[in-house]
Protein backbone atom coordinates (compact mmCIF):
# COMPACT_ATOMS: atom_id res chain seq x y z
CA UNK A 1 0.00 0.00 0.00
CA UNK A 2 2.65 2.70 0.81
CA UNK A 3 4.65 1.56 -2.61
CA UNK A 4 1.31 2.36 -4.51
CA UNK A 5 0.97 5.52 -2.18
CA UNK A 6 4.31 6.44 -3.23
CA UNK A 7 4.20 5.82 -6.62
CA UNK A 8 0.83 8.02 -7.13
CA UNK A 9 2.84 10.68 -5.26
CA UNK A 10 5.40 10.88 -7.61
CA UNK A 11 3.34 10.59 -10.68
CA UNK A 12 1.12 13.14 -9.55
CA UNK A 13 4.22 15.26 -9.01
CA UNK A 14 5.66 14.58 -12.43
CA UNK A 15 1.93 15.63 -13.76
CA UNK A 16 2.05 19.05 -12.15
CA UNK A 17 6.11 19.44 -12.81
CA UNK A 18 5.00 18.93 -16.73
CA UNK A 19 1.50 20.91 -16.26
CA UNK A 20 3.69 23.84 -15.19
CA UNK A 21 6.50 23.83 -18.11
CA UNK A 22 3.64 23.21 -20.32
CA UNK A 23 1.74 26.53 -18.55
CA UNK A 24 5.20 28.46 -18.46
CA UNK A 25 6.04 27.64 -22.64
CA UNK A 26 1.98 28.29 -23.52
CA UNK A 27 2.20 31.53 -21.77
CA UNK A 28 5.81 32.55 -23.72
CA UNK A 29 4.21 31.51 -26.90
CA UNK A 30 0.59 33.82 -26.56
CA UNK A 31 3.40 36.38 -26.20
CA UNK A 32 5.24 35.71 -29.20
CA UNK A 33 2.19 35.52 -31.35
CA UNK A 34 0.35 39.08 -29.82
CA UNK A 35 3.77 40.66 -29.71
CA UNK A 36 4.48 41.39 -34.02
CA UNK A 37 8.20 43.58 -35.00
CA UNK A 38 6.40 45.52 -37.38
CA UNK A 39 4.17 46.73 -35.34
CA UNK A 40 6.01 47.20 -32.13
CA UNK A 41 8.60 49.02 -33.94
CA UNK A 42 6.31 50.98 -35.48
CA UNK A 43 5.24 52.54 -32.09
CA UNK A 44 8.95 52.82 -31.07
CA UNK A 45 9.96 54.40 -34.50
CA UNK A 46 6.48 57.04 -34.36
CA UNK A 47 7.18 58.27 -30.09
CA UNK A 48 11.46 58.58 -31.34
CA UNK A 49 10.85 60.76 -34.21
CA UNK A 50 11.43 64.34 -35.30
CA UNK A 51 7.70 65.20 -35.64
CA UNK A 52 7.23 64.88 -31.53
CA UNK A 53 10.15 67.34 -31.13
CA UNK A 54 11.47 65.22 -27.87
CA UNK A 55 8.43 64.89 -25.86
CA UNK A 56 9.05 67.70 -24.11
CA UNK A 57 6.08 68.61 -21.83
CA UNK A 58 6.05 72.26 -22.34
CA UNK A 59 5.54 71.85 -25.98
CA UNK A 60 2.29 70.81 -27.78
CA UNK A 61 3.94 67.72 -29.63
CA UNK A 62 3.62 66.59 -26.17
CA UNK A 63 -0.02 65.93 -26.59
CA UNK A 64 0.17 64.19 -29.88
CA UNK A 65 2.42 61.54 -27.92
CA UNK A 66 -0.33 61.60 -24.90
CA UNK A 67 -2.98 60.92 -27.44
CA UNK A 68 -1.18 58.62 -29.29
CA UNK A 69 -0.54 56.61 -26.70
CA UNK A 70 -4.38 56.85 -25.10
CA UNK A 71 -5.19 55.64 -28.88
CA UNK A 72 -3.41 52.55 -28.41
CA UNK A 73 -4.50 51.73 -25.03
CA UNK A 74 -8.33 52.22 -26.14
CA UNK A 75 -7.20 50.47 -29.55
CA UNK A 76 -6.28 47.13 -27.75
CA UNK A 77 -9.36 46.74 -25.14
CA UNK A 78 -7.70 48.61 -22.32
CA UNK A 79 -9.94 50.50 -19.79
CA UNK A 80 -10.29 54.12 -19.11
CA UNK A 81 -10.45 54.19 -15.02
CA UNK A 82 -13.85 55.53 -13.59
CA UNK A 83 -12.16 58.08 -11.49
CA UNK A 84 -10.51 59.67 -14.56
CA UNK A 85 -14.02 59.87 -16.87
CA UNK A 86 -11.39 59.43 -19.79
CA UNK A 87 -7.43 58.08 -20.19
CA UNK A 88 -6.10 61.35 -18.73
CA UNK A 89 -4.92 62.28 -15.90
CA UNK A 90 -4.14 66.36 -16.23
CA UNK A 91 -1.21 67.58 -14.00
CA UNK A 92 -0.97 71.25 -13.45
CA UNK A 93 2.48 72.74 -13.95
CA UNK A 94 4.32 75.68 -13.85
CA UNK A 95 6.56 77.07 -16.52
CA UNK A 96 9.41 79.95 -15.31
CA UNK A 97 11.32 80.77 -17.61
CA UNK A 98 15.06 83.62 -16.45
CA UNK A 99 14.83 87.11 -16.60
CA UNK A 100 16.22 89.47 -18.95
CA UNK A 101 17.95 90.94 -15.76
CA UNK A 102 17.91 90.34 -12.07
CA UNK A 103 19.05 92.22 -9.46
CA UNK A 104 19.15 92.83 -5.50
CA UNK A 105 20.71 95.38 -4.22
CA UNK A 106 21.33 94.61 0.07
CA UNK A 107 23.80 97.65 1.71
CA UNK A 108 26.37 97.75 -0.24
CA UNK A 109 26.21 94.63 -2.12
CA UNK A 110 25.02 93.81 -5.77
CA UNK A 111 23.75 90.62 -6.91
CA UNK A 112 22.98 89.73 -9.83
CA UNK A 113 20.88 86.87 -11.35
CA UNK A 114 23.65 83.79 -12.95
CA UNK A 115 25.76 84.97 -10.26
CA UNK A 116 24.79 85.00 -7.11
CA UNK A 117 21.10 84.98 -7.68
CA UNK A 118 18.59 82.89 -9.07
CA UNK A 119 15.28 83.99 -9.55
CA UNK A 120 13.20 80.76 -9.63
CA UNK A 121 9.58 81.81 -9.47
CA UNK A 122 7.08 85.13 -9.56
CA UNK A 123 6.49 88.30 -12.08
CA UNK A 124 9.09 91.36 -12.79
CA UNK A 125 9.51 93.30 -9.62
CA UNK A 126 10.62 96.99 -9.22
CA UNK A 127 11.47 98.98 -5.86
CA UNK A 128 12.66 99.34 -2.22
CA UNK A 129 11.32 96.33 0.10
CA UNK A 130 11.50 95.99 3.93
CA UNK A 131 13.42 92.45 4.53
CA UNK A 132 12.36 89.90 7.67
CA UNK A 133 14.15 87.53 8.58
CA UNK A 134 12.28 84.36 9.23
CA UNK A 135 14.75 81.34 10.34
CA UNK A 136 13.48 78.45 7.91
CA UNK A 137 10.04 80.41 7.06
CA UNK A 138 8.21 77.85 8.79
CA UNK A 139 4.78 78.41 10.32
CA UNK A 140 6.57 78.80 13.81
CA UNK A 141 8.98 81.10 12.12
CA UNK A 142 6.26 83.50 11.63
CA UNK A 143 5.23 84.30 14.97
CA UNK A 144 5.07 87.94 15.96
CA UNK A 145 6.23 89.15 13.12
CA UNK A 146 4.59 91.24 10.11
CA UNK A 147 5.59 90.00 6.84
CA UNK A 148 2.54 92.39 4.36
CA UNK A 149 4.20 93.93 1.64
CA UNK A 150 7.88 92.80 3.05
CA UNK A 151 10.39 90.64 1.60
CA UNK A 152 10.93 87.83 3.64
CA UNK A 153 14.43 86.24 4.08
CA UNK A 154 14.73 82.10 5.15
CA UNK A 155 17.53 79.58 5.32
CA UNK A 156 17.14 77.18 2.43
CA UNK A 157 15.78 73.82 3.22
CA UNK A 158 14.70 72.69 6.65
CA UNK A 159 16.62 70.36 9.33
CA UNK A 160 17.19 66.88 8.00
CA UNK A 161 16.16 68.30 4.47
CA UNK A 162 18.95 69.39 2.83
CA UNK A 163 18.96 67.01 -0.71
CA UNK A 164 18.03 68.46 -3.72
CA UNK A 165 14.63 67.44 -3.89
CA UNK A 166 14.13 68.31 -0.41
CA UNK A 167 15.50 71.53 -0.87
CA UNK A 168 12.70 72.07 -3.76
CA UNK A 169 10.16 70.14 -2.24
CA UNK A 170 10.35 73.20 1.16
CA UNK A 171 10.82 75.64 -0.90
CA UNK A 172 7.81 75.43 -2.76
CA UNK A 173 6.06 75.06 0.52
CA UNK A 174 7.65 77.96 1.74
CA UNK A 175 6.79 80.55 -1.15
CA UNK A 176 2.57 79.27 -0.62
CA UNK A 177 3.64 80.25 3.37
CA UNK A 178 4.65 83.39 2.55
CA UNK A 179 2.52 84.11 -0.23
CA UNK A 180 -0.18 83.90 2.60
CA UNK A 181 1.32 85.50 5.09
CA UNK A 182 1.08 89.06 2.63
CA UNK A 183 4.70 89.00 1.81
CA UNK A 184 5.94 90.69 -1.31
CA UNK A 185 8.39 88.03 -1.37
CA UNK A 186 10.67 84.94 -0.64
CA UNK A 187 15.08 85.21 -0.36
CA UNK A 188 16.14 81.61 0.74
CA UNK A 189 19.66 81.81 1.39
CA UNK A 190 21.59 79.22 0.24
CA UNK A 191 24.41 77.64 2.12
CA UNK A 192 24.44 73.71 1.13
CA UNK A 193 28.17 72.31 0.62
CA UNK A 194 27.32 69.17 -0.62
CA UNK A 195 25.88 70.75 -4.03
CA UNK A 196 27.95 73.43 -5.32
CA UNK A 197 26.42 76.86 -6.08
CA UNK A 198 27.88 76.51 -9.87
CA UNK A 199 26.18 73.20 -9.99
CA UNK A 200 22.84 74.85 -9.17
CA UNK A 201 23.27 77.87 -11.29
CA UNK A 202 24.30 75.55 -14.55
CA UNK A 203 20.91 73.87 -13.76
CA UNK A 204 18.71 76.18 -12.62
CA UNK A 205 19.31 79.17 -14.96
CA UNK A 206 17.17 77.96 -17.58
CA UNK A 207 13.69 77.07 -18.25
CA UNK A 208 12.08 75.15 -15.60
CA UNK A 209 8.86 72.89 -15.28
CA UNK A 210 7.32 72.46 -11.50
CA UNK A 211 4.06 71.26 -10.33
CA UNK A 212 1.51 73.96 -9.71
CA UNK A 213 0.47 73.61 -5.99
CA UNK A 214 -2.30 76.36 -6.27
CA UNK A 215 -3.56 75.87 -10.00
CA UNK A 216 -6.57 77.76 -9.67
CA UNK A 217 -4.89 80.59 -7.38
CA UNK A 218 -3.08 83.98 -9.22
CA UNK A 219 0.32 84.40 -9.93
CA UNK A 220 3.41 83.54 -7.05
CA UNK A 221 4.97 86.02 -5.61
CA UNK A 222 8.84 86.48 -6.08
CA UNK A 223 10.98 83.69 -5.24
CA UNK A 224 14.89 83.73 -4.81
CA UNK A 225 17.75 81.59 -3.98
CA UNK A 226 20.83 83.86 -2.91
CA UNK A 227 24.44 82.26 -2.46
CA UNK A 228 25.44 82.40 1.15
CA UNK A 229 27.58 80.03 2.25
CA UNK A 230 29.33 81.77 5.06
CA UNK A 231 25.96 83.20 6.63
CA UNK A 232 27.50 86.40 6.74
CA UNK A 233 24.65 88.24 4.57
CA UNK A 234 21.93 86.87 6.80
CA UNK A 235 23.75 87.73 9.62
CA UNK A 236 23.76 91.27 8.09
CA UNK A 237 20.48 91.51 7.39
CA UNK A 238 19.69 90.06 10.93
CA UNK A 239 22.12 93.55 12.35
CA UNK A 240 20.01 95.96 10.71
CA UNK A 241 20.69 96.09 6.55
CA UNK A 242 16.66 95.16 6.46
CA UNK A 243 16.09 96.80 2.92
CA UNK A 244 16.71 95.69 -0.46
CA UNK A 245 15.81 97.34 -3.85
CA UNK A 246 14.69 94.81 -6.34
CA UNK A 247 15.13 94.71 -10.00
CA UNK A 248 13.43 92.04 -11.53
CA UNK A 249 12.08 92.36 -15.55
CA UNK A 250 11.78 89.98 -18.56
CA UNK A 251 10.45 87.09 -16.09
CA UNK A 252 8.42 84.18 -18.09
CA UNK A 253 5.42 82.45 -16.00
CA UNK A 254 3.16 80.93 -17.61
CA UNK A 255 0.61 77.72 -16.17
CA UNK A 256 0.54 74.37 -18.72
CA UNK A 257 -1.78 71.31 -18.10
CA UNK A 258 0.02 67.51 -18.67
CA UNK A 259 -1.49 64.63 -19.06
CA UNK A 260 -0.94 61.11 -17.20
CA UNK A 261 -2.09 58.40 -19.61
CA UNK A 262 -3.73 55.68 -17.75
CA UNK A 263 -5.83 52.49 -18.33
CA UNK A 264 -6.44 48.96 -17.09
CA UNK A 265 -7.38 45.84 -17.68
CA UNK A 266 -9.96 43.69 -15.06
CA UNK A 267 -7.85 40.43 -13.92
CA UNK A 268 -9.75 37.27 -13.94
CA UNK A 269 -9.76 35.71 -10.36
CA UNK A 270 -12.85 37.26 -8.43
CA UNK A 271 -10.67 37.95 -5.46
CA UNK A 272 -7.05 39.15 -7.13
CA UNK A 273 -9.10 40.73 -9.05
CA UNK A 274 -9.37 44.05 -6.79
CA UNK A 275 -5.04 44.00 -6.40
CA UNK A 276 -3.37 45.96 -9.38
CA UNK A 277 0.14 45.09 -10.83
CA UNK A 278 1.01 48.97 -12.50
CA UNK A 279 3.04 48.59 -15.62
CA UNK A 280 5.06 52.21 -15.81
CA UNK A 281 7.14 54.27 -17.63
CA UNK A 282 7.74 57.93 -18.57
CA UNK A 283 6.88 58.82 -22.10
CA UNK A 284 8.15 62.72 -22.13
CA UNK A 285 12.36 63.49 -22.93
CA UNK A 286 14.22 66.92 -23.53
CA UNK A 287 12.80 68.35 -26.37
CA UNK A 288 14.93 70.42 -28.50
CA UNK A 289 18.41 71.92 -27.88
CA UNK A 290 20.98 73.42 -29.72
CA UNK A 291 21.97 71.89 -32.87
CA UNK A 292 24.94 69.75 -33.36
CA UNK A 293 27.52 69.85 -36.05
CA UNK A 294 25.35 67.49 -38.46
CA UNK A 295 22.43 70.25 -37.60
CA UNK A 296 20.63 68.15 -35.67
CA UNK A 297 18.61 69.78 -33.08
CA UNK A 298 15.80 66.91 -31.41
CA UNK A 299 16.18 65.32 -28.50
CA UNK A 300 14.28 61.92 -29.90
CA UNK A 301 15.10 59.78 -26.95
CA UNK A 302 14.68 56.50 -28.20
CA UNK A 303 16.31 54.77 -25.09
CA UNK A 304 14.94 57.23 -22.96
CA UNK A 305 12.44 56.06 -23.11
CA UNK A 306 10.39 55.49 -26.00
CA UNK A 307 11.19 51.75 -25.89
CA UNK A 308 9.83 51.60 -22.35
CA UNK A 309 6.54 53.35 -23.77
CA UNK A 310 6.29 50.62 -26.10
CA UNK A 311 6.61 48.46 -23.39
CA UNK A 312 3.43 49.76 -22.02
CA UNK A 313 1.44 50.10 -25.47
CA UNK A 314 2.68 46.23 -25.74
CA UNK A 315 1.35 45.88 -22.19
CA UNK A 316 -2.17 46.94 -23.30
CA UNK A 317 -2.19 44.87 -26.20
CA UNK A 318 -0.99 40.88 -25.11
CA UNK A 319 -3.19 41.56 -21.37
CA UNK A 320 -6.45 42.90 -22.91
CA UNK A 321 -6.03 39.49 -25.19
CA UNK A 322 -4.70 37.44 -22.05
CA UNK A 323 -5.96 39.18 -18.99
CA UNK A 324 -4.15 37.61 -16.10
CA UNK A 325 -5.35 37.00 -12.40
CA UNK A 326 -4.79 39.81 -11.07
CA UNK A 327 -5.84 43.52 -12.78
CA UNK A 328 -3.14 45.50 -14.74
CA UNK A 329 -2.91 48.91 -14.22
CA UNK A 330 -1.23 50.75 -17.65
CA UNK A 331 0.83 54.31 -16.66
CA UNK A 332 2.45 56.43 -19.04
CA UNK A 333 4.14 59.46 -16.90
CA UNK A 334 4.37 63.07 -18.01
CA UNK A 335 7.31 65.16 -16.84
CA UNK A 336 9.92 62.46 -15.42
CA UNK A 337 13.00 64.08 -16.83
CA UNK A 338 12.18 67.74 -14.99
CA UNK A 339 12.15 66.02 -11.36
CA UNK A 340 9.97 62.87 -11.46
CA UNK A 341 6.94 65.30 -11.48
CA UNK A 342 3.89 62.94 -12.99
CA UNK A 343 5.00 60.22 -11.01
CA UNK A 344 4.66 62.52 -8.04
CA UNK A 345 1.42 63.76 -9.07
CA UNK A 346 -0.21 60.28 -8.90
CA UNK A 347 1.29 58.99 -5.84
CA UNK A 348 0.08 62.08 -4.34
CA UNK A 349 -3.28 62.45 -6.17
CA UNK A 350 -3.92 58.21 -6.50
CA UNK A 351 -6.51 57.68 -9.01
CA UNK A 352 -7.55 54.80 -7.33
CA UNK A 353 -6.33 53.59 -3.29
CA UNK A 354 -2.58 53.04 -3.91
CA UNK A 355 -3.22 50.03 -0.99
CA UNK A 356 -4.66 48.29 -4.45
CA UNK A 357 -1.44 48.33 -6.05
CA UNK A 358 0.90 45.58 -4.63
CA UNK A 359 3.37 45.86 -7.53
CA UNK A 360 5.60 48.38 -9.48
CA UNK A 361 7.01 46.94 -12.39
CA UNK A 362 8.32 50.54 -13.69
CA UNK A 363 10.37 50.46 -16.97
CA UNK A 364 12.90 53.27 -18.02
CA UNK A 365 16.81 53.80 -19.61
CA UNK A 366 19.52 55.73 -20.16
CA UNK A 367 20.91 52.77 -22.63
CA UNK A 368 22.64 49.71 -22.44
CA UNK A 369 26.14 47.59 -23.67
CA UNK A 370 25.30 43.89 -22.89
CA UNK A 371 22.06 42.48 -25.06
CA UNK A 372 22.63 39.67 -23.30
CA UNK A 373 20.88 40.67 -20.14
CA UNK A 374 18.41 42.92 -19.01
CA UNK A 375 19.57 45.24 -15.78
CA UNK A 376 16.83 45.72 -13.06
CA UNK A 377 17.00 48.31 -10.33
CA UNK A 378 16.08 46.73 -7.61
CA UNK A 379 16.60 43.13 -8.06
CA UNK A 380 17.32 41.40 -5.03
CA UNK A 381 14.73 43.87 -2.74
CA UNK A 382 11.36 41.99 -3.46
CA UNK A 383 9.84 38.53 -2.84
CA UNK A 384 8.90 38.09 -6.46
CA UNK A 385 12.83 38.31 -7.90
CA UNK A 386 12.95 34.62 -9.41
CA UNK A 387 9.75 35.02 -10.96
CA UNK A 388 11.62 38.24 -13.26
CA UNK A 389 14.71 36.05 -13.44
CA UNK A 390 12.81 32.96 -14.69
CA UNK A 391 10.91 34.98 -17.15
CA UNK A 392 13.88 36.64 -18.77
CA UNK A 393 15.98 33.24 -18.72
CA UNK A 394 12.96 31.79 -20.84
CA UNK A 395 14.26 34.16 -23.72
CA UNK A 396 17.50 33.12 -23.65
CA UNK A 397 18.81 36.19 -21.56
CA UNK A 398 19.82 36.92 -18.20
CA UNK A 399 18.07 39.75 -15.23
CA UNK A 400 21.16 41.21 -13.09
CA UNK A 401 20.93 43.65 -10.02
CA UNK A 402 21.85 47.44 -10.07
CA UNK A 403 25.66 46.96 -11.28
CA UNK A 404 26.32 50.96 -10.59
CA UNK A 405 24.73 51.80 -7.10
CA UNK A 406 26.49 54.47 -6.86
CA UNK A 407 25.06 56.27 -9.42
CA UNK A 408 21.59 56.31 -6.75
CA UNK A 409 19.77 54.97 -9.99
CA UNK A 410 17.07 53.08 -7.54
CA UNK A 411 16.24 56.59 -6.53
CA UNK A 412 15.78 58.72 -10.16
CA UNK A 413 13.23 57.05 -11.34
CA UNK A 414 9.23 57.03 -11.33
CA UNK A 415 9.73 53.43 -9.23
CA UNK A 416 10.58 55.75 -6.00
CA UNK A 417 7.56 58.01 -6.04
CA UNK A 418 5.30 54.08 -5.08
CA UNK A 419 8.63 52.66 -2.97
CA UNK A 420 7.87 55.85 -0.70
CA UNK A 421 5.02 54.95 0.26
CA UNK A 422 5.73 50.90 0.06
CA UNK A 423 4.81 49.46 -2.87
CA UNK A 424 7.57 47.29 -4.08
CA UNK A 425 8.79 49.09 -7.06
CA UNK A 426 11.58 47.93 -9.14
CA UNK A 427 12.67 49.58 -12.85
CA UNK A 428 13.25 46.96 -15.54
CA UNK A 429 16.57 48.45 -17.66
CA UNK A 430 18.29 47.85 -20.77
CA UNK A 431 21.28 45.85 -20.26
CA UNK A 432 23.87 47.37 -18.78
CA UNK A 433 27.29 46.11 -16.72
CA UNK A 434 28.73 49.84 -15.87
CA UNK A 435 27.89 53.52 -16.16
CA UNK A 436 30.27 53.35 -19.65
CA UNK A 437 31.40 55.02 -22.30
CA UNK A 438 28.55 53.38 -24.27
CA UNK A 439 26.32 53.90 -22.13
CA UNK A 440 27.43 57.87 -21.65
CA UNK A 441 27.50 57.93 -25.83
CA UNK A 442 23.74 58.00 -26.47
CA UNK A 443 22.39 58.89 -22.65
CA UNK A 444 20.54 62.18 -23.10
CA UNK A 445 22.32 63.07 -26.15
CA UNK A 446 20.81 63.95 -29.63
CA UNK A 447 22.24 60.50 -30.88
CA UNK A 448 19.80 58.46 -28.94
CA UNK A 449 17.71 57.51 -32.10
CA UNK A 450 15.97 53.89 -33.47
CA UNK A 451 18.15 53.94 -36.15
CA UNK A 452 21.10 53.17 -34.05
CA UNK A 453 18.85 50.63 -31.74
CA UNK A 454 19.44 47.01 -31.81
CA UNK A 455 15.97 45.78 -32.87
CA UNK A 456 16.21 42.14 -32.33
CA UNK A 457 17.49 43.08 -28.72
CA UNK A 458 14.45 45.25 -28.55
CA UNK A 459 11.85 42.28 -29.28
CA UNK A 460 13.92 40.42 -26.33
CA UNK A 461 13.48 43.12 -24.16
CA UNK A 462 9.56 44.16 -24.45
CA UNK A 463 8.45 40.47 -24.51
CA UNK A 464 10.55 39.59 -21.32
CA UNK A 465 9.12 41.94 -19.86
CA UNK A 466 5.35 41.03 -20.44
CA UNK A 467 6.30 37.75 -19.46
CA UNK A 468 7.80 38.99 -15.66
CA UNK A 469 4.63 41.02 -15.17
CA UNK A 470 2.29 38.07 -16.18
CA UNK A 471 4.04 35.80 -13.60
CA UNK A 472 3.75 38.21 -11.02
CA UNK A 473 0.04 39.24 -11.50
CA UNK A 474 -0.73 35.62 -11.47
CA UNK A 475 1.28 34.50 -8.48
CA UNK A 476 -0.23 33.30 -5.37
CA UNK A 477 1.62 35.66 -3.14
CA UNK A 478 1.42 39.20 -3.04
CA UNK A 479 5.00 40.85 -3.78
CA UNK A 480 6.58 41.69 -0.31
CA UNK A 481 9.56 43.54 0.40
CA UNK A 482 12.53 41.99 1.44
CA UNK A 483 12.79 41.94 5.56
CA UNK A 484 14.90 44.62 6.31
CA UNK A 485 14.44 47.03 3.19
CA UNK A 486 14.15 50.34 3.74
CA UNK A 487 10.63 50.76 2.73
CA UNK A 488 9.53 47.52 4.92
CA UNK A 489 8.08 49.81 7.04
CA UNK A 490 5.93 52.01 4.67
CA UNK A 491 4.87 48.96 3.11
CA UNK A 492 3.40 47.69 6.48
CA UNK A 493 1.59 51.33 7.01
CA UNK A 494 0.06 50.79 3.52
CA UNK A 495 -0.92 47.30 3.50
CA UNK A 496 -2.08 47.02 7.60
CA UNK A 497 1.17 44.28 7.29
CA UNK A 498 2.14 43.25 10.61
Amino acid sequence: MYRMKHTFALGMIAVLALWGHENALAQKTAIDQQIQREEAVSHFRFLASDELKGRDPARPEMDIAAKYIAEQFQRYGAKALDEAGNYFQPVPFRYSAPPKKGELRIGNQTLTHGEDLLVLDGPDIQGNFDLVVAGYGLESDYTGKDVAGKMVVVRVGQPNRLSPSDLFAAGREKLALAKEKGAAGIIEMYNVPTTPWSLLVNYLNKPQLTLDYDPDGSEAIPYVWVKDLSGELIQQISDGHASVEAHVSGKQNRKITGKNVIAYIEGTDTNLKNEYIMLSAHYDHLGVGNPNAEGDSIYNGARDNAVGTVAVINAAKFFAQHPPKRSVLLCAWTAEEKGLLGSGYFANNPLLPLRQIIYNLNIDNAGYNDTSIVTVVGLGRTSVDPLIEAAVSEYGIRAIADPSPEQGLYDRSDNVNFARKGIPAPTFSLGFTAFDDKIAKHYHQLSDQVDNFDLDYAMLYWKSYLLSAQKIANASEQPKWKTGDKYEEAAKNLYGLE
